[in-house]
């Protein structure tokens, strides 16, 4: 029988099934970051051990700071206490886990799949929802909760039920300007947040094919904003070279990685990759986006009286009022960062926007991994966005979380790169716009939401 991508990499791992079709899963690659204490609590609760310590990784991004790299400069004493528990929990367990000091230090979803860590045909968890980003290598990969990563490093190995099948082309040539974050938003806006509930998804298509690796982790990283359970993109020819010379990676033969002729898919659905123009959204879904051409939707334009309701919500949280032009909507600040898209290609699309310019309101700026910040200040991307006036950080999750002091003030409205707007997300009473980095620095600059010149 035919079978897709993701079911071949399923069965390769089925280590039990049982008469419910509830499966057993091994694990490949499991990676954890600072809120993995309650799971390792449950571990110490039971008298249980970590199974296979050479198979998980630590990375601390979630509460570290932007600013002041020591784990005692930390001002906040739960959050420095959340850290050095991580620090000392991995110590521990014999687990490798790269610290706020240690330079392969980043954003899990950034740095994991940049050391080589994620390849082809792996099975990987983590405690986070966007671990759907290192489908973009062939991998499945999905979130898991805090009991789970419990399970996992316990037994090395998960129980899940099989989601269903979806696949969907992005079919043609982007125009120019437009970036993988916007194909990710125009999806979501066609299908919605529960288009692909629970689904697994592959991208396909001559333009997902055409983009870089970078950009299709921002893509598998949006498959969760579509209600999925993860993405994948199979690997390729672009991949293996991505993959080459990165610490931690070995060689794979992913000539089976893919999905066959005929292979069934529960949903099918192709978008016109040359139709999607720069994006953001307007209200508080990441389905609640038009192009940054158009203008802010009217409650009475909804296509039912759920969604007329729900979009009346948004717009009184994003103080709006539908109808507005997006490019006459102000906003107070910029945000370029996250898991989604803060990786070298990020800054440099940003950079080449600001580029002896100056921005016309606060942005801060933190590069995924601290080696890619190392990185763009070789390439001299750091000169670029301090001379515009913007804040260049160090690595962390930061404003995408409104955390240790990174955060949106109430009623303040932010263009951000991150992957969720939802209300309070970046801050209490903060308003977001999910826009692309070459849009979010084309926002700074005009202070208002603007898409990039092509």
């Amino acid at each position: 029988m035919p079978r897709t991508l993701f079911e071949k990499i399923w069965d390769a791992h089925v280590v039990h099934r049982r008469d419910d079709g509830l499966c057993l899963l091994y694990v490949d690659r499991h990676y954890f970051h600072e809120g993995s204490f309650h799971a390792f609590n449950m571990l110490r609760a039971k008298g249980l051990k970590v199974r296979r310590p050479d198979l998980s990784f630590g990375f601390g991004d979630h509460y570290v700071p932007t600013r002041g790299r020591e784990t005692a400069a930390i001002p906040d004493p739960e959050i420095r206490g959340i850290v050095e528990t991580f620090e000392k929990n991995a110590k521990e367990a014999g687990i490798q886990a790269f610290e706020i000091a240690d330079p392969r230090q980043g954003i899990v979803h950034v740095a994991g799949p940049e050391l080589g860590l994620t390849l082809p045909g792996m099975t990987v968890v983590c405690g986070d929802s966007h671990t759907s980003s290192h489908g973009a290598l062939g991998a499945l990969a999905f979130g898991i909760g805090a009991s789970e990563v419990a399970h996992v490093l316990a037994t090395q190995t998960i129980w899940q039920s099989k989601p269903r099948q979806i696949r969907i082309a992005f079919e043609g040539t982007l125009p120019a300007g437009s970036t993988a974050k916007d194909m990710a938003l125009a999806l979501i806006a066609e299908i919605g947040t529960g288009g692909a509930l629970g689904g697994a998804i592959e991208f396909m298509g001559s333009a997902v094919r055409a983009l870089s690796v970078e950009a299709r982790l921002t893509l598998c990283n949006m498959a969760i904003e579509a209600g999925a359970r993860t993405g994948m993109v199979a690997p390729d020819a672009t991949t293996l070279a991505w993959l080459q010379g990165r610490p931690f990676a070995k060689p794979v033969d992913i000539a089976p990685l893919h999905s066959d002729d005929g292979a069934a898919f529960d949903r099918d659905a192709t978008l016109d990759a040359a139709r999607i123009a720069p994006m953001a959204t307007w209200g508080t879904s990441p389905e609640e986006a038009v192009p940054l051409s158009g203008r802010v939707p009217r409650p009475e334009d909804a296509p039912d009286e759920a969604r007329q309701k729900a979009w009346r919500g948004s717009l009184d949280y994003m103080g709006l009022s539908g109808g507005e032009r997006l490019s006459d909507v102000k906003v107070d600040r910029v945000f370029l960062g996250s898991c989604t898209n803060s990786r070298l290609e990020d800054l440099r699309a940003a950079a080449a926007v600001l580029q002896g310019r100056r921005i016309a309101v606060p942005m801060l700026v933190s590069p995924g991994s601290t080696a890619i910040k190392r990185e763009a200040e070789a390439e001299g991307l750091d000169r670029i966005f301090r001379e515009a006036g913007a804040s260049w950080e160090e690595s962390g999750c930061s404003l995408c979380v409104s955390m240790n002091g990174d955060s949106v003030a109430e009623g303040e409205r932010c263009a951000s790169t991150s992957n969720r707007n939802f209300r309070g997300r970046q801050g209490r009473g903060a308003r977001t716009h999910l826009v692309s980095p070459a849009s979010a620095a084309a926002s700074a600059l005009a202070g208002r939401l603007v898409a990039a010149e092509a």
